[in-house]
């Protein structure tokens, strides 16, 4: 790790799986804190033998490569007493422990906050959750497809009205904007740490993300709850063809493909936009001259538009608005954000070469600092860090042995 890393010095242990709380560690790794992921010495982060339905025919696990990369992984069984006391090892040089594990699981492992903190009293304990750490249901299990994506609210707020079945969420979609919180919040306590030596117990939630994201409809659910119905959800936007600002909207090009207007203040935008779609007729058309008549004929000025956006191809229509001045954006497929020029110049894709040997390009974090990415490491294989990270620790090559022969690490 280079010094000029935000988090050069910091060490976490990490005991969690699947996706949520190991993204968050991958990203305390980006920023180049030293992360130990501890996984079963016989089962291992079970996301690793997860087949993913995002990864096709790729032959990694897209999931396991993203929320882990960077970290180092060292096998170590927390159920024996040997196991336990390694472990407190790491926890007395650490500065960060994170973890997912249920409630009744730290206790049971003696890995909860009062455990470690008697080992380091200095530690920032940050933990994942799915419905928050108080209330009948804090100690239950979740994932985002459960406690994000449908009880959250997110699933009635994306399905279309009349749908048989609510809408699919796609893998890690909470996971990962919750994991970015906990890194944030994370990283607000080391800063609290520093300025006034107290350390912090972190928490966030799958339940409460969704919220954060969903706030329009959640904060004004109740207001609504008479005009919309009981559950005042507010109704979905109107069709398509009929949206009162037709300069906000999806249009279809020659060749299938579509793209999307966001032009808010349409007046302002509206003689620029006339002419680069080469109609200033309809800049001039008595039914479109302001937002209200434009609104008011909307359904006309949308078919105008339709046939206008349906005469050249999706790459056409990238060229001639080039130079547009309102908000537009093409609507593009996962593969098309590889060449994404914009994707590209900020180095939002990085390419890695995984524990298995494969070359792949891994998302980098939302966040970045002084005009640069930093460069990303792969995840790595299972415990193929537990020599090096317990030499660290002070053990001899021989009572390492033992802790082999007697399954404690591995």
């Amino acid at each position: 790790m280079a010094d000029t890393d935000i988090l050069c010095g910091i060490k976490v242990v990490e005991v969690a799986s699947w996706v949520f709380v190991p993204a968050a560690g991958s990203l305390l790794a980006d920023w180049g804190a030293d992360v130990v992921k501890v996984e079963h010495p016989e089962r291992g982060d079970p996301q690793r033998g997860l087949s993913s339905t995002t990864a096709g025919a790729a032959p990694y696990n897209p999931l396991m490569e993203q929320a882990n990369r960077g970290k180092r992984s060292v096998g170590l069984d927390l159920t024996t007493d040997a196991g336990r006391e390694v472990f407190y090892r790491l926890i007395a040089e650490a500065d960060v422990f994170l973890t997912n594990a249920l409630t009744a699981v730290r206790r049971k492992l003696r890995i909860d906050v009062d455990d470690l903190r008697a080992v380091n009293p200095r530690l920032i304990y940050a933990r994942g959750t799915g419905h928050g750490i108080h209330g009948p249901e804090a100690e239950r299990g979740a994932f985002d497809g459960a406690a994000y994506w449908s009880r959250g609210g997110i699933a009635a707020a994306v399905t279309p009205e009349g749908s048989e079945y609510p809408v699919w969420q796609r893998a890690g979609f909470g996971d990962s904007g919750s994991g970015a919180s906990l890194a944030g919040g994370v990283v607000a306590a080391l800063y609290r740490r520093e300025r006034t030596g107290a350390p912090s117990v972190v928490d966030v939630s799958l339940l409460g993300t969704a919220l954060w994201q969903l706030f329009p409809d959640v904060v004004a659910a109740p207001a609504n709850r008479d005009r919309y119905g009981a559950d005042g959800r507010v109704p979905h936007l109107p069709p398509r063809d009929a949206f009162p600002n037709p300069l906000t909207n999806y249009y279809r090009t020659k060749d299938g493909r579509f793209l999307f207007l966001t032009m808010m203040e349409s007046d302002r935008f509206w003689p620029d936009l006339c002419a680069h779609l080469g109609r200033t007729d309809l800049r001039d058309d008595p039914r479109f001259t302001d937002h209200a008549t434009r609104t008011e004929h909307a359904r006309e000025l949308i078919r105008e538009l339709d046939e206008v956006f349906g005469a050249r191809t999706l790459a056409e229509w990238k060229e001639t608005l080039r130079t547009l001045r309102g908000v537009w954006s093409p609507v593009q497929t996962a593969l098309e954000t590889h060449t994404d020029e914009q994707v590209v110049a900020n180095g939002y894709l990085q390419p890695v070469t995984t524990a298995g040997g494969h070359e792949i390009s891994l998302v980098h974090g939302p966040v970045q600092f002084d005009g640069a990415p930093f460069p990303l490491r792969p995840a790595p294989g299972f415990a193929e860090d537990t020599d090096a990270v317990l030499l660290e620790l002070g053990h001899t090559e021989e009572e390492l042995v033992a802790l082999k022969i007697s399954g404690t690490v591995f």
